[in-house]
């Protein structure tokens, strides 16, 4: 369901630093060659404390999301009792063990009714940050240990944070213009951006790996499989094709890394060659990044204005519901959101379930907020 394992971080040539050559046994040449060593890291290894925090922030929130699901209150029936108002709804209403769709869509998910005809575009950003159950969040926060804290070593925390808050927002509108029927949370999109940036890392730097075939093989398999997952029910696989996208032209334009050879010769030591190469970067590194920036502006932009214009996209791809689930005879592929249009009268409950347009009308009165829950989720499945 998630990118659950990181791609091994492919070796580069030696160890990146540049050690001068000792040619004197004298102390005073020893302690400038041992200073000199010290001080030659082509490439700067940073301290990772976003993507941690990151974690906590996550966390957090799925904390939050459940004491204001408060199931006991809301649900006839809920899972783990014991926990009070932190327990979670039935299984056959949540099987990912959290809250309900209900709570979700308060807390910020993404629905496209709400972002479309109530103009609440920030929904497009708050879904990343939720999640819909136990083994969701761990499913997520796994992935971004293995695959975020090592971007952030290597990378700094300005470029891998903003390469994962716009994967996310470029996961959060691909599921918004071809899943119009059910609510999508998860930080999936973003963890996608993340593994397509580790690809496009390998490509832009290829110069300064080696064995890059072997790298670039287990990147791709790694890649595929997650997005095969992807096809399986109640898996959100637009959300992970947007994201993934999304960060392979990012790691284009943030991940770009100068030529080894113009690093040896900025960082050797007097009364050595310099060495032949005079270009920070190669000729397809500026070409590519010009083209990843083009594309990322332009596809944003695009999907962007589809999004506020109300366009399903399916209706200009037949086939593209197809990459996020493929029917078979032991499960169906059609949206079960129970999200409902309420119309109360001093004795009438007119329900109308929004992703199938399913109508009800009920003899009620001074009904409460768990009840039409209720008469909601029942409606819609």
């Amino acid at each position: 369901m998630e990118a659950r394992a990181p791609a091994p971080a492919p070796e580069r040539r030696g160890d990146n630093a540049i050690h001068p050559l000792v040619i004197s046994t004298s102390t005073s040449t020893s302690h400038r060659s041992s200073s000199l060593t010290r001080s030659h890291q082509p490439f700067k290894r940073w301290i990772p404390w976003l993507i941690p925090s990151f974690l906590v922030v996550n966390i957090i929130v799925f904390v939050v999301t459940m004491y204001v699901n408060n199931c006991p209150k809301n649900s006839s029936s809920c899972f783990a009792r014991f926990l009070g108002r932190f327990s979670f709804q039935r299984l056959k209403e949540n099987p990912l063990i959290g809250p309900s769709s209900a709570t979700l869509l308060k807390m910020g998910g993404l629905y496209y009714s709400n972002v479309v005809k109530r103009h609440q575009g920030w929904r497009l950003v708050t879904c990343i940050w939720l999640h819909g159950g136990v083994v969701h969040i761990l499913a997520n926060m796994l992935s971004l240990l293995f695959i975020g804290i090592r971007l952030e070593q290597e990378f700094g925390f300005v470029r891998i944070g903003l390469l994962y808050l716009i994967s996310g927002l470029g996961g959060s509108v691909m599921s918004a213009l071809f899943l119009q029927g059910s609510i999508s949370v998860g930080a999936s999109g973003a963890l996608f951006g993340l593994l397509g940036a580790m690809l496009s890392e390998l490509i832009t730097n290829w110069t300064i790996y080696v064995n890059k075939f072997a790298a670039l093989f287990t990147l791709v398999f790694i890649v595929v499989v997650n997005l095969a997952v992807g096809i399986l029910p109640h898996v959100d696989n637009f959300a992970h094709i947007g994201g993934f996208i999304s960060g392979f032209l990012l790691g284009f334009v943030f991940l770009i890394r100068p030529q080894f050879g113009w690093v040896s010769r900025k960082h050797a030591s007097l009364g050595y060659p310099p060495g032949s190469v005079r270009r920070k970067h190669k000729k397809y590194q500026y070409i590519l990044w010009i083209m990843a920036a083009f594309l990322l502006i332009s596809g944003f932009t695009v999907g962007l204005v589809m999004l506020f214009r109300g366009v399903d996209a399916n209706k200009h791809c037949s086939w593209c519901h197809y990459l996020s689930c493929v029917p078979t005879s032991k499960w169906s592929c059609k949206a079960q959101s129970s999200f409902c249009t309420v119309i109360q009268t001093a004795n009438r409950l007119n329900l109308t379930c929004d992703s199938s347009g399913t109508t009800k009308i009920y003899s009620l009165s001074n009904t409460t907020e768990s009840q039409i829950n209720e008469l909601c989720y029942q409606l819609c499945t």
